[in-house]
């Protein structure tokens, strides 16, 4: 039911923020206008851009489940990882690419399939720790700019909130593990199972700090080739030439991927695009017909890797294939034994 309701919510918000970003007639044929002028070959530049991102992050999953004794191979594994890209676009609800790249993983070991979840879960975590290593950079090369203006001090401490929430669920999990409290922590508590699950994760790949390292810095050009091929999605429409607009774009996206990432909309759809309208326009002044478009072009640029990660998962055959719900099932019923195990 719980999922049901989210579903139906975030297609509310989407259509709804989608609307009030097209409802004026005026800022549509500007739209149009702008997508006609366009030079759509920036794209290409984007879209190798975003593979390579989807390769470092690939390279990252794996080096975390060797750790732990799961073997798979790159090829394999970038199919998985873009299969889960396509899952994250075009499936409904609260499962979500995760789900289905756990599920690959556990195809690989059949005594292992509590460190195929950890791994997954890790992987998240080395992503959120090096994207803040990255977004307190980058906001810093425009930071006056971002305190001066009233809404995006509201954005910056949106995105602080966010990371801080985060990196303080991960902390818990650290000092329960350091500090052996799993078994005294009281099934009410939120997010118990999330936490058991991190005290667990750290017990494992803190021994092995090297490859902690290592993805990390994995995760530092993965997140710079996700900007910049939204810097290449402004070059098509002819906005933020050379080294200052590089700059610009990318002191602000952190935030705006942050808060799009959220699951208040599908995909971030209309999130993002009004984030890039509010935040390009009162920052650089991008127009308000070309700034939504520049993040729509982007999120082709996504939707084309998503799409070929479809077309993977149709000649997709691993042992014991499920449906997705049964999948479902699989993963919660790992969770749970990790819960019970602590």
């Amino acid at each position: 039911m719980k999922k049901i309701v989210l579903t139906i919510l975030q297609i509310s918000i989407t259509v709804l923020l989608l609307w009030w970003i097209f409802k004026d007639p005026q800022k549509r044929a500007d739209m149009a206008a702008a997508l006609k002028t366009a030079n759509l070959l920036w794209l290409l530049p984007g879209i190798l851009c975003l593979g390579v991102s989807h390769c470092l992050q690939t390279e990252r999953w794996r080096l975390l489940m060797a750790v732990q004794g799961i073997h798979m191979a790159w090829w394999r594994a970038l199919r998985v990882f873009l299969i889960g890209a396509f899952f994250n676009l075009f499936l409904l609800g609260a499962t979500g690419g995760d789900v289905i790249k756990i599920f690959y993983a556990m195809r690989e070991t059949a005594s292992k399939k509590s460190a195929a979840l950890l791994s997954v879960l890790v992987d998240r975590m080395i992503g959120l720790v090096a994207l803040v290593f990255v977004a307190a950079i980058l906001c810093s090369l425009r930071f006056h700019l971002l305190l001066d203006n009233s809404q995006t001090q509201a954005l910056l401490g949106t995105f602080v909130i966010i990371t801080g929430g985060a990196l303080g669920l991960i902390a818990t999990g650290i000092i329960v593990d350091r500090f052996h409290l799993a078994h005294k922590l009281p099934r009410w508590l939120p997010l118990h199972a999330k936490i058991i699950e991190l005290s667990t994760a750290f017990s494992i790949y803190a021994r092995d700090p090297k490859v902690l390292a290592l993805t990390i810095g994995l995760s530092v050009p993965a997140h710079l080739m996700t900007f910049l091929a939204f810097f290449f999605s402004a070059q098509a429409f002819g906005m933020f030439p050379g080294l200052n607009g590089l700059v610009d774009i990318f002191s602000v996206l952190p935030i705006i991927m942050t808060i799009a990432a959220l699951p208040i909309s599908l995909s971030g759809l209309g999130v993002r695009e009004k984030l890039f309208e509010n935040v390009f326009g009162q920052l650089f002044h991008t127009p308000d017909g070309i700034a939504p478009m520049i993040s729509i072009l982007g999120f082709v640029m996504i939707v084309f890797w998503g799409v070929v990660g479809g077309f993977i998962y149709l000649a997709y055959r691993p042992s014991g294939g499920l449906h997705i719900k049964e999948m479902e099932k699989e993963v919660e019923a790992v969770e749970e034994a990790i819960e019970k195990e602590a």
